[in-house]
């Protein structure tokens, strides 16, 4: 295959291709190739790129469509032309067939992969492809799973090559070798398919449902499938996925006149979005990058981080009303309530940046997007960024810091700092390549950010769509004492536990969406069946697609009906608890499964049940970086005096506390007892729910639930640190006074204090008491 060709073979055979004669269409009596058809389609690219294809196929057909389409360009009728592929293009290793997307990671490395060597296998190995920590959490909380071990994928796969990163500096290949050495569970070697369930074991194990729920439902965002391919989630597979612009709409608006502008399912425009030098022009605009939109097709389920850094979050309502007095059109087949977009990505800047957003592109890397060569099983084994990359701590710069810092995982770090990158490693080169001025910053693995620069005394990111932005650092700040909020100084520089522990968006995410409850019905009755994303992605044509590529048919299907809803939603700020760094994090709402099964009988199995983990009940609360960071962080309040914050529930648990028993709304006597006899239940209860669902741990029992599925570290917060954050009540300390009129006439003058005089009697107070 041409993928196993060595680089300097390969060079040899382009130089023979381009010597070879191109076959002409006006002295064969033959078609002008493609255009004649789809005379009008864009050129996928501009620059080198287009340049490579073109003399690439320079015997095969004058525009270059077949490098990565295969087909024939001298057929004189549709079918035979989108059929075959160039004799010599296919003994060279290139397209063996018509691929109607070029992407599609099945065939990627006979067209992407020519050229961008390495890709295909990296992505087919990341969670983009194998969904491995999606699994292990869903099929934890459907009691299915009791361990960390993420050994289930979407297909099989092995990690052929060892533990050694493919690619990375040095010092990154080090880094993540120890650590799958350290957390093997989250490193797999290899993973296995996840197998449909049979039917007929449903009645004595009601629990394996939550495979067909994830095969139905979880699973459909993965690179290796088209997806549901409805408004909002229309894509491409594979490379496409990301690097094909599709509108929410789905519609084609480009110049070839054989594509159906009226039929949804098609890209935008037969353009490359990639970075900052691959621009496209479009409807009077030019942009560069991939728009987080494009993100957000598949990132729109689990942690929600695509809606949340777009400032939107899924509410039931679908209000305000359109102009013809309906709901909004679903998107992502939800409704949205806009609330407010990450300070990454929001238009407006801070003093002395351009006006306009980052993308998701501009702080995740390469490899937290296509993977380095091993598997990994979480995304947190994956991702390689932290906040401090960037924007370091009050007392050191980011090259100061050691690397690992933000990800200790309860260990202890060196404190040799990291440095400065002077040169980027090959893979990166593919890429912008940026000046370096005084260097580029390291992740907190170990890899230079290719787009982020030490100019002088600035800390610069390049965006992908052409805007250069300072960065905030946050030893300048300190070192100058520009704070704009004094309880961002007192948070970062007085109390030493909140960097040492905490995760910067602990503070700075200042919102979170949270759905409470995910009540599941799976209904094998009557021969029910859906789409199956599993069975899809592992039924791949030689076309290189998976049978759910024909638009509205959804592909394979399995036994089994999923329907989903919740039990309420909030967005204010989370709960708090540590994550996998152990480090403390907002938590959210993940799996909390509530499930009723139907078998093939029509005989309901289990109703609103909840299953266990070796945690507690399987409602499962997740470490997040919920990508919906703030200026300002959230106050003290908010954490030091909440109930919710700690844990204990919103207002300590106080309420929901009945949902496990039916609640009737018809008449009552003075005892509550029901008065009609034909009454019915209008809620049913929740047998093992006894809380409210957002409670993770008791004040005398301690843990309740399960909170994150991954990672050893992570956990509710502590009940030593509880203890030591709460605060609640401490108002009384002085107000329990007020009944004592003497005492308080003398300590409440000149009357009635507003917050900053307060605030400031409060310290003259402590001031006192020090003296």
């Amino acid at each position: 295959m041409f993928q196993l060709i060595d680089r300097a073979m390969r060079c040899f055979l382009f130089i023979l291709i381009l010597s070879l004669p191109y076959v002409n269409a006006s002295n064969t009596g033959q078609l002008t190739g493609c255009l004649s058809c789809h005379e009008g389609i864009a050129d996928f690219s501009e620059g080198p790129m287009t340049l490579a294809i073109t003399a690439i196929s320079k015997t095969f057909d004058k525009q270059g469509c077949t490098v990565c389409h295969g087909g024939d360009p001298t057929a004189k009728d549709k079918e035979k032309a989108h059929a075959g592929s160039p004799e010599l293009l296919v003994e060279l290793g290139g397209a063996q067939h018509f691929y109607p997307d070029p992407g599609s990671i099945w065939i990627a490395d006979k067209t992407c992969g020519l050229c961008h060597a390495g890709y295909v296998d990296r992505v087919k190995k990341s969670l983009m492809g194998t969904e491995a920590g999606k699994l292990q959490g869903n099929l934890w909380s459907w009691g299915i799973v009791n361990d960390h071990n993420s050994n289930l994928g979407n297909y099989d796969i092995k990690d052929e090559d060892g533990p050694v990163p493919n690619i990375g500096t040095p010092a990154y290949k080090k880094y993540m070798t120890r650590l799958a050495e350290q957390h093997p569970d989250q490193f797999p070697t290899e993973l296995s398919q996840v197998q449909d369930v049979n039917v007929d074991d449903i009645p004595d194990h009601p629990n394996l449902a939550g495979v067909t729920y994830s095969r139905q439902q979880c699973q459909r965002c993965h690179v290796g499938v088209s997806g549901s391919q409805r408004r909002g989630d229309f894509r491409g597979t594979g490379c496409s996925s990301c690097h094909v612009p599709y509108g929410v709409e789905g519609l084609y608006e480009g110049d070839d006149p054989t594509i159906d502008k009226t039929l949804p399912g098609k890209l935008l425009v037969h353009k490359m979005q990639a970075t900052r030098k691959s621009k496209i022009t479009h409807n009077g605009l030019t942009w560069s990058g991939i728009p987080s939109e494009t993100c957000r097709s598949c990132h729109n389920r689990g942690k929600r981080v695509g809606p949340s850094f777009n400032g939107i979050m899924e509410f039931p309502y679908g209000s305000p009303y359109t102009p013809t007095g309906g709901k909004q059109e679903s998107l992502h087949g939800k409704y949205y309530t806009e609330i407010e977009a990450d300070v990454h990505h929001q238009i407006p800047s801070r003093e002395g940046n351009p006006s306009g957003g980052l993308l998701c592109q501009d702080c995740h890397t390469s490899i937290d997007m296509h993977g380095d060569g091993n598997i990994p099983g979480t995304t947190l084994a994956q991702v390689e960024i932290e906040c401090s990359d960037c924007h370091g701590t009050p007392s050191q710069f980011p090259w100061e810091l050691p690397l690992g810092y933000g990800e200790e995982f309860g260990g202890k770090l060196d404190d040799k700092a990291r440095g400065l990158a002077h040169k980027l490693p090959k893979f990166m080169k593919v890429a912008t390549v940026y000046e370096k001025r005084d260097g580029y910053l390291l992740s907190a693995r170990g890899n230079p950010l290719g787009n982020v620069v030490k100019d002088g005394d600035k800390v610069v990111v390049h965006s992908a769509t052409g805007l250069d932005f300072n960065v905030p650092v946050l030893k300048q700040i300190a070192d100058t004492d520009t704070w704009k909020d004094p309880s961002a100084k007192v948070a970062k520089m007085a109390i030493d536990k909140h960097m040492e522990g905490m995760e910067c968006y602990a503070c700075h995410a200042n919102w979170a969406p949270q759905c409470y409850g995910c009540h599941i019905t799976v209904d094998y009755s009557e021969g029910k069946q859906d789409a199956d994303w599993i069975a899809n992605v592992n039924s791949v044509g030689k076309d290189g697609l998976t049978p759910d590529a024909v638009l509205g048919s959804k592909g394979l299907k399995s036994a089994g009906k999923v329907s989903e809803t919740r039990s309420y939603l909030r967005w204010e700020t989370p709960i708090l608890g540590i994550n996998g760094e152990g480090r403390v994090t907002p938590l959210m709402p993940g799996c909390q499964v509530i499930t009723t099964v139907i078998d093939k009988d029509g005989n309901t199995v289990v109703h609103n049940k909840i299953w266990g983990t070796p945690e507690g009940n399987g409602l499962d609360h997740s470490p997040v970086q919920p990508h919906t960071i703030g200026r300002k962080s959230r106050d003290c309040e908010s954490c030091h005096s909440d109930p919710k914050t700690l844990g204990y529930g919103i207002s300590d648990g106080e309420y929901m506390s009945n949902i496990n028993k039916p609640y009737y709304a018809d008449l009552k006597d003075a005892q509550g007892k029901v008065i009609p006899k034909e009454a019915k239940v209008q809620i049913q209860p929740i047998p093992e729910l006894e809380h409210d669902l957002s409670k993770i741990v008791d004040r005398d029992e301690g843990q309740i639930v399960s909170v994150g599925s991954h990672w050893p570290l992570a956990g509710p917060l502590p009940k030593e640190m509880r203890d030591k954050m709460e605060r609640s009540g401490t108002c009384l300390g002085c107000h329990n006074k007020q009944q004592d009129k003497e005492f308080w006439n003398k300590v409440s003058q000149p009357g009635f204090l507003n917050n900053e005089q307060h605030q400031k009697a409060v310290q003259e107070a402590i001031e006192a008491k020090a003296e």
